[in-house]
């Protein structure tokens, strides 16, 4: 290599050092960061928005507030997202149904989850717990199928609202049990569980996090949860295919993005505080006490993660036949 040349690569080293030192270093935040949330208080994304603001005020020295924008199955906040500056000043704790399900469900979402974000960090595998009351007189699974085969269409079942994934894994569940039950959407999972302890509805399909404590308190039964597995947070209850749906594997995750055009470098940032945070043992301890289990990334990974699930959920919304205009 010639002088000169040398000269020249090292002097693009020099540049290329520079440059990246002086990203790694970027003031951030300046001010007060906003975590969009797409559901309503007292949600399972609304809890974990809400655990990790109070760690990133900690150690970030400025406040991280938690701004619910319930709506479209959590696409109404993506959207407000989505269209927020690119300056890492706000954020989308969002979940499978806005960034997975929605955008194959509603034909008109005004952002596409694979373009228009910069993906942070996943944060949390959410299963789902399928509930009763206590008091409804189904016991078991079997008996609730049994009941919505004597009485087709009888059956009501609840969900936080179209194009959920509480309403789908109710609708996967529906087609693979072979039966037929009324959907009632809710705005939340306090009004839909509200509406199954009072009697007026049978049956919902719902995060751990926000169906647990009544199971805890005897109000809701819990027939089965959603994963292939059996839960960390309550290992006796069985899974769907352990009870004879053979496969059945569903659930949400968590995942933090910023709006697409965000500055590597506090995506960087932030990827970093995010994962540190959720390795803390308390962090762990409080996430799993509610029914998260914990999932860290970077954010290619996740980006990686969003494309995956787009397409699979894609899926399951052509076979289940489900559309909202």
């Amino acid at each position: 290599m010639t002088s000169k040349r040398i000269a020249w690569a090292a002097l693009l080293l020099a540049t290329a050092s520079g440059w990246c030192a002086a990203q790694s270093t970027v003031e951030y935040p300046t001010r007060t960061v906003t975590i969009i949330v797409g559901f309503p208080p007292g949600t399972a994304t609304d809890t974990v928005a809400r655990i990790l603001g109070e760690r990133f005020t900690t150690r970030l020295g400025k406040s991280f507030v938690v701004d619910n924008r319930p709506g479209q199955g959590g696409s109404l906040g993506a959207t407000q997202a989505a269209k927020a500056a690119a300056d890492g000043h706000t954020l989308l704790l969002t979940a499978t149904a806005p960034m997975a399900t929605n955008p194959n469900l509603y034909s008109n979402l005004p952002y596409d989850p694979r373009r228009d974000f910069a993906p942070v960090g996943l944060t949390s595998w959410l299963p789902y717990a399928l509930v009763v009351s206590s008091k409804s007189g189904i016991n078991a699974l079997k008996d609730l199928i049994d009941r919505a085969k004597a009485q087709p269409e009888k059956v009501t079942f609840a969900s936080i609202g179209n194009g959920t994934t509480s309403h789908l894994l109710m609708l996967m569940f529906a087609q693979r049990a072979g039966i037929t039950m009324t959907h009632v959407p809710y705005k939340g999972s306090a009004q839909a569980q509200t509406e199954i302890l009072a009697g007026r509805i049978d049956t919902t399909f719902d995060t751990m996090v926000s169906t647990m404590p009544h199971v805890k308190s005897g109000a809701f039964r819990a027939l089965a949860t959603s994963g292939i597995r059996r839960s960390l947070y309550a290992p006796e209850i069985p899974t769907l295919d352990e009870q004879g749906l053979t496969g059945f594997d569903g659930g949400a995750w968590l995942g933090l993005v910023a709006p697409a055009g965000t500055p590597p470098a506090i995506i960087t940032r932030m990827n970093r505080e995010l994962n540190v945070v959720l390795n803390e043992p308390a962090t762990k301890k409080r996430l799993l006490d509610i029914g998260s289990e914990l999932l860290t990334s970077t954010p290619e990974e996740f980006a990686a993660h969003i494309r995956s699930e787009y397409d699979k959920w894609g899926r399951l919304v052509r076979e289940s036949g489900a559309k909202i205009d």
